[in-house]
């Protein structure tokens, strides 16, 4: 029994694949036109032997179709981003620290200080703005 021609051996989805994904290539590049693109394609899908398909690139330079290889690993998807860090309770001494001598001075005192409550709210504003966007 003598071996087969390259020629006449069956193509599976993966010799396909890889003869789509190079029509692509050459679409993108502007070698065929998208009704060309079309024709090749149909014929692509219904190809049963690598002679099918090496006739569709006979007349175009490289990529062609890998017979009798593995496509190309997809890349890996991105890792999802961390999520924020969470708040700790240190964060919160100052500010309360803060509005307690403010409600301490209006109490005891009853004197409130306006010149205190003005650059406290400024502070925790800003303080909640730089952690949101870290």
């Amino acid at each position: 029994m003598s071996p087969t021609p390259w020629q006449d051996l069956r193509v599976g989805d993966a010799e396909r694949e890889s003869a789509l994904r190079s029509l692509g290539d050459h679409m993108a590049a502007g070698r065929l036109s998208v009704d060309e693109y079309g024709e090749r394609s149909a014929h692509v899908a219904t190809a049963r032997t690598r002679g099918d398909i090496a006739a569709l690139f006979a007349d175009l330079p490289e990529p062609r179709p890998l017979f009798g290889q593995a496509p190309a690993p997809a890349p890996a998807p991105l890792a999802p981003p961390p999520p924020p860090p969470a708040r700790r309770a240190s964060d919160l001494v100052l500010p309360v620290v803060a509005v307690g001598l403010v409600l301490v001075g209006a109490l005891v005192f009853r004197f409130f200080p306006p010149f205190l409550l003005i650059p406290l709210v400024i502070f925790l504003v800003a303080r909640g703005r730089s952690q949101r966007w870290r």
